[in-house]
C-alpha cells in the first residue's frame, strides 16, 4: 500500500533536514493503517523497528511517498517493509531515502498477545 505526506517547516530539524522523528512516526503510522485495512478488526502495537536506514536527508516541500509492504506474518505478529521514496524534488523517484522493517503484534483487550486469524 502506498501513503504520501509533505515535509512542512515544522518537520525540519536544526540542520534544515526533515527531523528523523517525524519520519519514523509517520512509518509507524502508515504502516499501522496497512496492517489495520489487511486484518479489519484486530488490535495491533508496534513491537519494533528494525534495520532502521536514512540513507539521504530530506528537504522542506519534499513529497514523500511510503510504500508499505507485507514481508511476513507470525502466529500472532505482522511484519512490513518500509520504504520512503522522494517524488518531487529527488532527481530519480526511484531512490529510496529511508527504509526499515516494522513488527507488529495483535493485542487483546488486555494487551496481550492473540493469534492472527488462520494461524495456528
Amino acid at each position: 500500500m502506498d501513503h504520501h505526506k509533505l515535509v512542512l517547516p515544522e518537520n525540519m530539524n536544526q540542520h534544515g533536514f526533515l527531523f528523523g522523528g517525524d519520519l519514523l512516526q509517520w512509518i509507524d503510522e502508515f504502516a499501522w493503517i496497512t496492517a489495520t485495512v489487511d486484518y479489519p478488526g484486530l488490535r495491533f502495537v508496534t513491537v519494533a523497528m528494525e534495520d532502521v536506514q536514512f540513507r539521504r536527508g530530506i528537504d522542506l516541500g519534499e513529497v514523500l511517498r511510503f510504500v508499505v509492504e507485507r514481508t511476513g506474518t507470525g502466529r500472532t505478529s505482522v511484519q512490513y517493509r518500509v520504504r520512503a521514496h522522494g517524488i518531487v524534488r529527488q532527481p530519480d523517484p526511484s531512490t529510496v531515502l529511508f527504509e526499515t522493517t516494522i513488527t507488529f503484534v495483535n493485542v487483546d483487550a488486555d494487551g496481550r498477545k492473540t493469534p492472527l486469524p488462520g494461524s495456528s
